[in-house]
């Protein structure tokens, strides 16, 4: 699969204030013809949330989306979820 073989990254907003509760999910998984998917899950805590699937033909496309998708959550207030709040 990918050459740095991390797990799923976890990702929350929580903003009292506007009363958001959010998650968001990506993983790299590889497909059947030797190229890979990158898994998107998002939604409110507590719940099910949406799913997106992106296919790539070699794992390194998907590699560079799924760090792009991730900067642009951290850039808007996401932070990693097993993190404590402060």
């Amino acid at each position: 699969m990918s050459s740095k073989e991390t797990g799923p990254v976890h990702l929350r907003r929580i903003d009292p204030t506007q009363n958001m509760r959010r998650f968001y999910v990506l993983a790299i998984q590889p497909t059947l013809f030797g190229g890979a998917s990158v898994i998107r899950n998002w939604g409110r805590i507590g719940t099910n949330g949406q799913s997106m699937v992106q296919t790539f033909d070699q794992s390194g496309e998907a590699d560079s989306a799924l760090s792009l998708l991730e900067r642009s959550k951290r850039r808007r207030g996401y932070r990693d979820a097993r993190r404590p709040e402060a």
